[in-house]
């Protein structure tokens, strides 16, 4: 009965209860990880066992579609490169045989593309990257139209308008004075997002003289035939007082008088006529080209 009172026999005894209860729970625990490392072993042994007795040919098979499949891939993005690049090569000859000149302005209101017509007309060595206003400065509008070409580039390009025609007389930077037709429509990409402009140069320059001659011509045909009608009154008139005149001396005045005015209308018919041809010869040679 004292060894139980005793407060370092108690001491021990639960010191010795409480090791052996660890050492209880240690086995138990070990034997739990035992059991499943067993378990996860026979698993991977039974799924490498399983793979293992898979036909040879199968994984052959896999492997000839693969191969296949990257074949037909290869085969087909070369041939959208090679129909890219013809349609490349087809738009550019397109653009460096036409007569019209072509400059397409990109989002930023800078040129990316020009063919040779639309440096010829523009009288520009390169216009890439080069704005409307630095292009089309000497530019002015004719006829009814008040806006500048630059603004009305701006307008498509900024504004939202589909599509613009305007007519314009130009300077060159080597001072040739052109007349200019541009139709500026919009360049859509496939998303309908807006790419840029595109502006389209025709010179009229030589239409422009034929129609300022003829214009010309019509003012003179019309000053002839009052001259024709003024020269033929003259004549008519003297012609009555030739008739009702019996004076020698005022009849050969008047018969002087009627002779001089004949040949200045010869002269001037004449004239009228020789300048009629050539304006006709050069509508046709303009047509022509």
């Amino acid at each position: 009965m004292k060894i139980l009172t005793n407060p370092l026999f108690l001491r021990a005894a639960i010191v010795m209860v409480l090791s052996g209860f660890s050492f209880l729970l240690g086995i138990i625990f070990v034997r739990a990880l035992r059991k499943s490392i067993t378990e996860e072993s026979n698993c991977s042994e039974g799924r490498v066992s399983s793979l293992e007795t898979l036909p040879l040919n199968l994984y052959n098979t896999v492997i000839q579609q693969l191969k296949q499949q990257k074949h037909e891939l290869q085969v087909q993005s070369q041939a959208e490169q090679h129909r890219a690049r013809t349609s490349e090569n087809f738009s550019q000859a397109v653009l460096s045989n036409l007569s019209s000149g072509v400059l397409v302005f990109g989002a930023n209101g800078l040129v990316k593309t020009a063919n040779p017509s639309a440096k010829v007309i523009l009288g520009f060595g390169s216009t890439i990257g080069m704005n409307a206003e630095d292009i089309f400065r000497s530019a002015a509008p004719s006829g009814d139209d008040k806006a500048g070409v630059a603004d009305e580039i701006h307008a498509v390009l900024r504004e939202g308008s589909k599509r613009r025609q305007t007519q314009a007389q130009y300077l060159t930077p080597a001072g040739e004075n052109k007349f200019l037709s541009i139709t500026i429509s919009q360049v859509p990409a496939v998303d309908g997002s807006l790419l840029g402009v595109a502006c389209l140069i025709n010179d009229l320059s030589e239409l422009e003289r034929i129609r300022e001659q003829q214009q010309l011509h019509g003012e003179i045909s019309a000053e002839m035939a009052l001259q024709l009608r003024t020269s033929l009154a003259t004549i008519s008139g003297y012609a009555q007082q030739l008739a009702s005149n019996r004076d020698p001396d005022l009849t050969q005045q008047l018969a002087a008088d009627i002779a001089q005015e004949a040949t200045q209308l010869d002269r001037n018919i004449g004239g009228f006529l020789a300048r009629k041809p050539a304006a006709q010869r050069a509508a046709g040679a303009a047509a022509g080209k």
